[in-house]
């Protein structure tokens, strides 16, 4: 392992000076930290003041040092608040430019790592590549990646900052910039070996002189001498044509028969959402057939680089079209939903440039669906041009897609109505002349005519919003960040399934804060994902886990585990329940398996044994995952008993240097309990005999780990070398100590569907188990059931939900799809309207305790089939 960085290099490193000393001269730097907020483990952690034109991170030093941070760096001649005396212990680096020595952190850390970096930049869809080449490559690399979109000057060296000799194989990190001299900094910190050109498009045209001077600028990102090679379409000619300019190492792709390219690919439609492609290299080389799990154009283009990587590296063709099969969307996309009255969305709320709007249109165009279609678009930003220049472009687009209603959003759109409409005017005409109509443009005809609306604000088109105007469109709803069209989507959207679980990152990450702080300084934290995340879904918590730099996570089953593998979490995982059958796979996947009984051991070892003949030497981690040896020193479940030690301890130490051990583990049985607080100091004290026996046999320490959400809590002595965190990063209190401290991070909802008023003595459902009072009732049926993951226990009254705030019990029994409420006493509730089945103020375990039960049973029976909406700020 590498030394980790000290506190004491950083006024040589940073070209700053020591305003004054840590309290522990030797303090590590481990973790870099922006936001007060999010100080991760505070112990090893260095807060960087940035400032920025509405942001000063010097005003947030209280929180952090509160926090636990005792590691700074701040500009010279801040004003530090409370001065250096309210910070005892605390040291102190002054620099001329924090954001300069975040850069050049990041920069000296990525010089310790000697495998591959590659770097990935160009003016549209940098995401969605580097997530896709990070789920394409995944299997046969451990990944560190640029989380979302971090691709600017602070997002870069936060990123690179993750990068860890001892953990990955691989970097991949996106980078972008709007002006001149911005790429020079990001590639001293990325320092890229490979890397990828997705499309030089007019994004941030604004900020250089012209095209080439902002191609030459990208270009910049591949110079350094370690660069080795730069794939990219070579259809495009000026990058093509810079590429041979700057004798940059290329390996170019075409569609259309580019000079020079390595490989060629024809694409043609394959089906529904599916497109075919047809790759060969060079004129007359060797061909291999693909499909795609996508067909819109940008989809095909991304992924066509993907593809092109692939085969460059000589993955087997077979290999490389069961990656793609897998590919998963990428979030804050263009995406397809379901609108209300029959209306079609493309949800394109990420940003607005011109190359990205003409991508949108023809998806647009490409929608066979009968019926207008609408495009909503916010103010064009990022394009090199403004006023009438711009926005004649733009109406230019319009008819060519077959575009019959505009709403336009934002002062300047707003302002440019007789612009647009004399574009349309001269467009219109010419399509008359050639009036053919091609795959992606629709016959225009000589009545063609664009109902055109503006709005000065996304408020005020909101404010005024009635879907029904709406019906039976093809909408393509298309706007800058700034805009917020995300909430034109939600009005837009069908409700799909009536019934959403909303999943709050930042309650997650506060929640894993929480239980870091917890922590001694150097235990390592295990986060369990098994069952879906506990409902909350597997890879979006996996990879939040990952950016937030948890040591492991820990899976039941080996598909768990596999998928997560396969979505490119590269972080180790432990699998709980491993089967004989799947150790091939655990092997492939780099996933390591509890063993907890001498038969399972024996199976581990004959199949590695008979793929890998014993020798002397070690097997690398990488072709032989660690196991994790289960001890059972009270559970009375799986792993093996204190009797058990002696011949244990002798099997692992005639095959240790084949049979690799990173911990050895065992489950208690009711640290949250304190009732039983005597049988679990019993199962803590047996444990230590045992583990330090098989320590002795092994003749190196392992890690130990023995502590759960609750027992992290109420026995921190026995935290040793890692500790297991479950349901209490999920938001519930396990040890009766966190009640205060933990945010709920799941909320289910559902909707209703119909209100009935039924006469005295009416009965409702199922069995006529529900049954009206003496009175009149109003009954709301709403769109959730035991298939969902609603417990029929909640049937007859035992379950609440809230509508309006207010509690609304279950009438009659619980169905498979559907349940019933009785909102008598809710005169505002009606059909549509939101019902919160649990979430902030209807705590799970209030409403676990109503049907005899446990919270963990209410959040993993919530099924898959229910959307999940992940939030963050």
């Amino acid at each position: 392992m590498l030394p980790p960085l000290l506190f004491a290099d950083l006024p040589v490193l940073l070209g700053g000076h020591l305003l004054q000393a840590a309290a522990e001269p030797a303090a590590a730097v481990r973790h870099l930290v922006l936001d007060s907020r999010r100080a991760g483990p505070p112990a090893e952690a260095l807060f960087v003041a940035l400032r920025g034109p509405n942001h000063d991170g010097h005003r947030y030093l209280p929180q952090a040092y509160a926090q636990g941070v005792r590691l700074f760096v701040v500009a010279e001649n801040a004003a530090l608040p409370g001065g250096l005396a309210a910070y005892p212990g605390a040291g102190f680096v002054a620099v001329a430019s924090p954001l300069g020595a975040l850069q050049a952190l990041a920069a000296a850390h990525r010089r310790q790592f000697a495998g591959p970096v590659w770097a990935i930049t160009g003016s549209n869809g940098k995401t969605i590549v580097k997530e896709w080449l990070a789920q394409l490559l995944g299997p046969d690399e451990v990944i560190c990646r640029s989380p979302r979109s971090y691709n600017s000057q602070v997002g870069v060296p936060l990123s690179v900052w993750e990068l860890s000799p001892e953990r990955h194989t691989l970097g991949l990190f996106e980078a972008g910039i709007s002006e001149m001299d911005e790429m020079a900094k990001l590639a001293a910190i990325i320092q890229p070996t490979e890397g990828v050109f997705t499309t030089l498009g007019t994004a941030h045209d604004a900020g250089f002189a012209s095209e080439a001077e902002k191609l030459r600028e990208k270009l910049r990102l591949f110079e350094g001498p370690q660069f080795r090679r730069l794939y990219y379409c070579a259809d495009q000619g000026p990058v093509r044509e810079a590429v041979a300019a700057l004798a940059l190492p290329g390996f170019g792709w075409t569609r259309h028969d580019a000079p020079g390219a390595a490989l060629r690919f024809r694409v043609a439609p394959a089906g529904p959402g599916r497109t075919a492609v047809r790759a060969r290299a060079g004129t007359l080389g060797p061909r291999a057939d693909f499909v795609l799990p996508f067909a819109d154009e940008p989809s095909v283009e991304n992924a066509l680089h993907g593809l092109a990587v692939l085969l460059a590296r000589g993955v087997a063709p077979a290999e490389i079209q069961r990656r793609l099969a897998r590919l998963q969307p990428v979030a804050m996309r263009l995406e397809m939903k379901q609108g209300r009255h029959d209306s079609y969305l493309l949800d394109d709320t990420y940003n607005n440039d011109l190359a990205g709007l003409a991508l949108a249109l023809a998806a647009l165009g490409r929608q066979a669906r009968p019926g207008r279609r609408t495009l909503i678009l916010s103010d064009v930003l990022e394009s090199g041009l403004t006023g009438p220049a711009l926005y004649a472009r733009v109406g230019a687009l319009l008819p060519a897609h077959g575009v019959t209603r505009l709403v336009g959003i934002g002062p300047e759109i707003s302002s440019q109505l007789s612009v647009i409409n004399e574009q349309l005017t001269d467009a219109n005409e010419r399509l008359i002349v050639n009036n053919e109509p091609t795959e992606n443009r629709p016959l225009i005809t000589d009545n063609y005519s664009l109902l055109t609306e503006f709005y000065p604000s996304t408020e005020a088109f909101l404010a005024q919003l009635n879907p029904a105007d709406f019906a039976h469109e093809t909408i393509l709803v298309k706007g800058a960040r700034r805009f917020g069209f995300e909430r034109i989507v939600v009005a837009l959207q069908a409700q799909q399934h009536g019934t959403v679980l909303e999943v709050n990152l930042d309650a997650l990450s506060h929640n894993l804060q929480h239980f870091r702080q917890q922590l001694r300084p150097g235990t390592k934290l295990m986060v369990m994902v098994k069952a879906f995340a506990y409902g909350a879904g597997s890879y979006e918590v996996a990879s939040l886990l990952e950016f937030q730099r948890a040591d492991y996570l820990a899976v039941a089953y080996a598909d768990e585990g596999i998928a997560l593998r396969e979505a490119g979490i590269g972080l180790p995982i432990m699998v709980m329940n491993p089967s004989s059958d799947a150790f091939e796979l655990l092997r492939r996947h780099r996933l390591e398996p509890e063993i907890y009984s001498f038969e399972l051991l024996h199976e581990y070892l004959a199949t590695f044994l008979a793929t890998f003949p014993a020798t002397d030497a070690p097997i690398p981690s990488f072709t032989n995952p660690p196991i994790h040896i289960k001890l059972d020193t009270g559970m009375r479940r799986l792993g093996f008993e204190e009797a058990d030690v002696p011949a244990l301890g002798a099997l692992l130490r005639q095959h240790r240097a084949r049979l690799p051990v990173a911990g050895i583990m065992t489950h208690l049985a009711a640290a949250d309990d304190p009732a039983h607080d005597d049988f679990t100091r019993q199962q803590l004290a047996a444990f230590g005999r045992m583990a330090g026996a098989l320590e002795e046999a092994l003749g190196r320490p392992v890690l130990k780990h023995a502590l759960n959400s609750a027992g992290i809590r109420r026995f921190p002595e026995a935290q040793l070398d890692m500790v297991r965190l479950g349901i209490g990063l999920y938001g519930v209190d396990a040890s009766g100590l966190d009640a205060n401290a933990l945010r709920p991070v799941s909320t289910l909802r559902t909707t209703i569907s119909q209100i009935k008023t039924l006469p005295a003595g009416a009965t409702v459902g199922y069995g006529r188990r529900g049954t009206a009072t003496a009175a009149a009732r109003r009954i709301a049926t709403l769109a959730i059931g035991y298939a969902d993951g609603y417990d029929r226990r909640f049937s007859s009254g035992a379950g609440v939900v809230l509508v309006h705030g207010q509690r609304a019990p279950v009438v009659g029994s619980v169905a498979m799809d559907m349940c019933m409420v009785d909102v008598t006493d809710i005169p505002a509730a009606r059909a549509g309207d939101v019902a919160v089945v649990f979430g902030a103020e209807l705590p799970l375990p209030m409403l676990a305790a109503r049907i005899g039960t446990i919270a963990y049973e209410l959040l993993t029976n919530v099924s898959e089939r229910v959307k999940r909406v992940f939030v963050t700020e």
